[in-house]
């Protein structure tokens, strides 16, 4: 495809926004659900665009047409978008956002266009708000995309199946009971939930609608009394139905929940972030109360049960690294031909053979040289780099096992490693130790230690634009909150640091044009001490792959850091050596040693 083709998309959309009177279209990267990733039929951003990142904005007015995306994306875009005619607007501080842009740009009484079906409550919101001075008017009646996007994909159809009895670390009853003892605190008589992951957590059912995350479209529809699951019927198998049938949980249509508000009355619970205003277009005499959905605070702590199944997918997941990276290595020293392309192949191919494999986790990042800069690089067949010659490479990599979901970032060096590219690299792991180690109250607000990373970079003079750390879902969204270690996250109650949470430790840096560094464990919070102070937390790593000593300056690590390193390594070492043989095995004990 064409950067040509995109130009022509947003020429076909300014014809259709002057036919029904629109000054600006905002197509943004969401679905009805609110997601990250989505399902193919509502990607327009991308099909506009051209611009395939996770985060972005389109906006497209009849003599501008800019894209709003991250600082993981400010490398990546300019090069997608270029010939497009679309404008890379960054979004950071100091910068506008889209918004205000808009509000700035368009005249008083101007008219701008979002589908309401995938436009968040909370985004609406603040819209409004920014264009009420000059009397803006935000439609969100309709959607201009099928206008122009003839050959739109169909929604997904695939099966949706029960976790596993195996692995199931509650019940689904037990579940609706702790969320509906919430809506009671919170005085709601119904609570509506349209964000996948927390409906495939509390049903104990998973599926394969959005790649790489096992969720399935879905609204869930819960009363003191009963629920309803708003899904296409055809999708659920028998185990699936007896699954809610035991939990009390009623099937419906996917496209029927708007239908059922309207004949509700009461307080219904949504969490405006993640419940669009189109689903919410017929609800009477509904009143509405905001909140952050109780199942993704009660998700976000993992059990006991489920921690212990999440150590058994990252040993299996540590094994299959042991294989991936000894078959590259040796690829390497043999000369044999390998691209970025064939990192992706290379770690599915050893990943699958491992016990409860279901897949990725989200598209590998395999980036060589100036590629690994691109902080959320996607190799493809029209764009890629063969690994050969010297440089780092950066891998980060995860899968899906029906006990546990993994998210991993390792450096590799290929022939001659300078003393910059080491340096950046031992910073890199430097942050990642000082997170590592970090103890803190139990309940601490998740953005307060982001600095315990990032000032063994401010030491240097260095940063990086992404966060530090993210929720893991178990099998579920390798990305979910509600904590996030960011010091640009918007510091909201429900981001802390509680006892159970997984969350990754992934600290980088980046030199445009030349290498990137990231290293990236998951870890889980658990148990430090208890004092007249408090209870205090620390992580457990939970991932186990070494850390490539070979590309470090061991005389910048501090007595404590080599400790740290060589505990790690013994504790990987330890863990795996019974689980690999053969080249894998010597792979392992070789990578372990101490420094």
């Amino acid at each position: 495809m064409t950067t040509n083709i995109h130009r022509e998309r947003v020429q076909s959309l300014r014809a259709v926004m002057q036919s029904h009177q629109i000054d600006a279209l905002i197509i943004p990267s969401a679905d009805p659900h609110i997601s990250e990733y989505l399902p193919i039929y509502w990607q327009g951003r991308e099909w506009v665009s051209g611009f395939t990142g996770s985060v972005g904005t389109l906006v497209i007015t009849q003599d501008f047409a800019g894209l709003w995306t991250d600082a993981r994306y400010w490398v990546q875009a300019p090069i997608q978008l270029e010939g497009t005619g679309i404008e890379l607007k960054k979004m950071t501080q100091g910068h506008p956002t889209f918004g205000k842009f808009l509000a700035e740009n368009l005249p008083s009484g101007a008219t701008v266009a979002i589908d309401g079906a995938v436009l968040s409550v909370s985004e609406s919101t603040t819209l409004s708000e920014i264009f009420k001075d000059k009397n803006i008017k935000l439609a969100t009646e309709s959607d201009l995309l099928q206008s122009v996007w003839h050959e739109r994909p169909a929604l997904p159809d695939s099966p949706i199946y029960p976790h596993g009895e195996l692995f199931i670390d509650e019940s689904a009853t037990a579940k609706f009971a702790k969320v509906r003892a919430k809506m009671s605190e919170l005085g709601a008589d119904h609570h509506l939930i349209s964000s996948l992951d927390d409906i495939a957590w509390l049903t104990n059912l998973r599926g394969s609608d959005v790649s790489f995350n096992p969720v399935f479209l879905s609204h869930l529809l819960i009363s003191q009394d009963c629920a309803t699951l708003f899904v296409h019927q055809n999708k659920l198998n028998d185990a699936a139905k007896a699954v809610l049938l035991a939990a009390g949980v009623q099937i419906d249509d996917y496209d029927n929940v708007s239908k059922a508000l309207s004949m509700l009355s009461g307080v219904l619970l949504i969490d405006p972030a993640k419940v669009s205003v189109g689903t919410l277009k017929e609800i009477g005499g509904l009143s509405v109360v905001h909140a952050t959905n109780p199942s993704t605070v009660f998700k976000a702590v993992k059990t006991t049960s489920a921690l212990t199944h999440i150590r058994q997918a990252m040993r299996q997941d540590g094994a299959a690294l042991c294989e991936f990276f000894s078959e590259f290595e040796k690829r390497i020293k043999e000369s044999v031909a390998t691209s970025e392309l064939d990192i992706a192949d290379m770690l599915t191919e050893a990943r699958s053979k491992q016990p409860h494999y279901v897949s990725a986790s989200f598209d590998t990042i395999a980036g060589f040289q100036g590629n690994g800069a691109i902080v959320h690089y996607k190799a493809t067949q029209a764009y890629h780099a063969n690994i050969k010659g010297s440089g780092l490479l950066l891998i980060d990599s995860g899968a899906q096992y029906y006990n546990g979901t993994t998210d991993i970032t390792r450096m590799a060096g290929v022939g001659d490693i300078s003393d910059d590219e080491k340096r950046d690299v031992t910073f890199v792991l430097k942050a990642h130790i000082a997170l590592a180690m970090a103890v803190y109250p139990v309940g601490i607000l998740s953005a307060e230690i982001d600095v315990l990373a990032r000032n063994q970079l401010w030491q240097q003079g260095l940063d990086y634009g992404h966060g530090t750390g993210h929720g893991v879902g178990y099998f579920l969204n390798v990305h979910e909150g509600p904590q996030v270690i960011s010091r640009t996250a918007p510091v909201l109650p429900e981001r802390t640091l509680q006892l159970g949470m997984v969350t990754s430790n992934e600290p980088g840096l980046y030199r445009e044009g030349k290498w990137g560094v990231r290293l990236e464990n998951l870890v889980a919070t658990i148990p430090a001490h208890s004092t007249e102070y408090g209870e205090f937390a620390k992580f457990e790593d939970l991932t186990l792959c070494p850390f490539d000593t070979r590309l470090i300056l061991p005389e910048l690590l501090t007595a404590q850091e080599k400790d740290w390193l060589n505990n790690y390594h013994q504790k990987v070492h330890d863990e795996l050596l019974d689980l690999v043989d053969g080249d894998a095995k010597a792979w392992l004990i070789e990578r372990t040693q101490a420094i």
